[in-house]
C-alpha cells in the first residue's frame, strides 16, 4: 500500500434528483460489470480500497474531494445491491441509519444463508475500533457493512472533525483482517494528524495486553491508577522505579490526551468487563460502556504508571487521489466540468448494450482501460469543490 494524504472537506447541499437517478443507474451497471469480472468477493475487496471507492464515486459524478462522496455513494450502492441478485447485501448508512445495521444484517444474512450473529458482532467491534481504539478527533457518523454470499465482508465508515471541517474514512475487508485489533484496516483516507491515539498499531501490543490486565482489576483500582498517573504528570515520581521517565516529556504526554478529551474510566463498562472476565483487547472493546474516555484513561495509566505506552502514530494511509475518474461524466459541483445529461445518458446507453453482450464487453472494456491507463489529467484543473 502506498502512502499519501487526501482531504475530505465537509460539504453542504444535496444531489439533484436528475443526477441521483443517473448515478443509481450507472452504479448498477458498473457493479454488475465488476461482479461479472471478479465475483461478489472481488467487489467487496475493491470497495475496501479507499482509492477504488473514491474512483467509483468520481466515476458516477460525485465531487472528487468531498466528504459527501462517502455517504452518497454508499447510499446508492446500498439501494442498487440490495435490489439486485449479485450476491451482495449492504446494511447501515449515515446517522440514524447506522443504528439499523444489526437488524438489517439479521435480515440480509438470512437471505444469503449466513449466521447473522457473527456479522453483528463484527459490525459492533469495527465501529468500536474506529471510535475508541483509534482517536484523532473524528466522531463516527457513518457505518456501512457489506456482506457477500460466500461470507466475505467489508466496512466503509466515516467520521467528522467539526472544528477542522474535515472527514476521515476507514475501510475494512475480511480477507485482510487477521486480528481485528492489530493493524486491521485495508485503508484509511484523510488528513494525517500530528498524532493520534492508536491502540491497534502493531507496536502497541504491550499496551493491549496491559489494558486487559487492568480491566480485570475493576473500576475502583483503575480510578486509583488514574489519580497516580495525574500525580506523575504534576511532578510526582514513584520511588520504586529506577530513573523513571528519563527523556520523557510527561507534560507533553498529558497535553496530547487533553486534546483528545478527558481520560475518564467508565465504571459501568469496566465492571461489566471484569465480570465477563475479558481475556483479549477485542473482547474488552466489545463490552458496551467501554468507550473513548475509558480507552484514554487506560492508555494514560499504561503510559505514565507502567511506562507501556500506546502508539501515537496516525494510521492514515492513502495513495494519490483518483481525480482522473472525475472526467468520466464530470462533477456535481462542476469540477473538472459540470455533468452533462446528454453525455451521461449516452454512456448509460452504451454500457447497457455492452452488458447484454457480456463476451464482447470484457474485451472492449479491457482495451479501453489500456488506452486510458497512462493518461493523467492536467494538474491545473484539480481544484477544491
Amino acid at each position: 500500500m502506498r502512502v499519501g494524504v487526501a482531504e475530505l472537506p465537509l460539504h453542504t447541499g444535496s444531489v439533484p434528483a436528475w443526477l441521483l437517478r443517473r448515478m443509481t443507474r450507472l452504479a448498477a451497471v458498473v457493479t454488475e460489470l465488476i461482479v461479472d469480472e471478479y465475483g461478489p468477493r472481488g467487489l467487496l475487496e475493491r470497495l475496501a480500497d479507499p482509492v477504488y471507492f473514491q474512483a467509483l464515486s468520481n466515476l458516477i459524478g460525485m465531487d472528487w474531494d468531498s466528504s459527501g462522496s462517502t455517504t452518497v455513494t454508499t447510499g446508492i450502492l446500498k439501494a442498487v445491491l440490495n435490489a439486485s441478485d449479485l450476491g451482495v447485501r449492504v446494511a447501515g448508512g449515515k446517522g440514524r441509519k447506522s443504528l439499523e445495521t444489526p437488524a438489517e444484517l439479521e435480515r440480509h444474512a438470512g437471505e444469503l444463508g449466513l449466521d447473522p450473529a457473527a456479522y453483528t458482532r463484527t459490525s459492533y467491534l469495527v465501529a468500536k475500533v474506529d471510535s475508541a481504539a483509534v482517536q484523532a478527533g473524528y466522531q463516527l457518523y457513518h457505518h456501512a457493512f457489506f456482506v457477500s454470499e460466500d461470507g466475505a465482508w467489508a466496512v466503509v465508515q466515516q467520521g467528522m472533525n467539526p472544528g477542522a471541517r474535515l472527514a476521515r474514512r476507514w475501510h475494512w475487508f475480511s480477507g485482510r483482517v487477521t486480528d481485528p485489533v492489530n493493524e486491521p484496516h485495508s485503508g484509511i483516507m484523510g488528513v494525517r494528524e500530528p498524532f493520534a491515539l492508536n491502540t491497534v498499531a502493531s507496536e502497541a501490543s504491550g499496551f493491549r495486553r496491559l489494558a486487559v490486565d487492568l480491566a480485570q482489576e475493576g473500576a475502583a483500582r483503575i480510578e486509583g491508577y488514574l489519580r497516580q498517573a495525574q500525580a506523575i504528570a504534576s511532578g510526582y515520581r514513584p520511588l520504586v522505579l529506577y530513573k523513571p521517565y528519563e527523556g520523557v516529556d510527561v507534560r507533553g504526554v498529558l497535553e496530547r490526551y487533553a486534546k483528545l478529551g478527558v481520560p475518564k474510566p467508565e465504571r459501568r463498562g469496566l465492571e461489566a468487563a471484569r465480570e465477563a472476565g475479558v481475556s483479549s483487547y477485542a473482547e474488552l472493546l466489545s463490552i458496551r460502556g467501554v468507550g473513548p474516555s475509558t480507552v484514554r484513561a487506560l492508555a494514560l495509566i499504561a503510559e505514565l504508571v507502567y511506562e507501556t505506552p500506546p502508539s501515537w502514530r496516525d494510521p492514515v494511509t492513502h495513495p494519490v487521489d483518483p481525480f482522473k475518474f472525475a472526467y468520466a461524466v464530470g462533477g456535481k459541483d462542476g469540477v473538472p466540468f459540470p455533468v452533462d445529461r446528454r453525455t451521461y445518458d449516452e454512456i448509460l446507453s452504451i454500457l447497457s448494450r455492452l452488458l447484454e453482450r457480456k463476451v464482447y464487453s470484457r474485451w472492449l472494456l479491457r482495451r479501453l482501460a489500456q488506452l486510458t491507463k497512462e493518461w493523467e489529467p492536467p494538474e491545473g484543473e484539480k481544484r477544491p469543490t
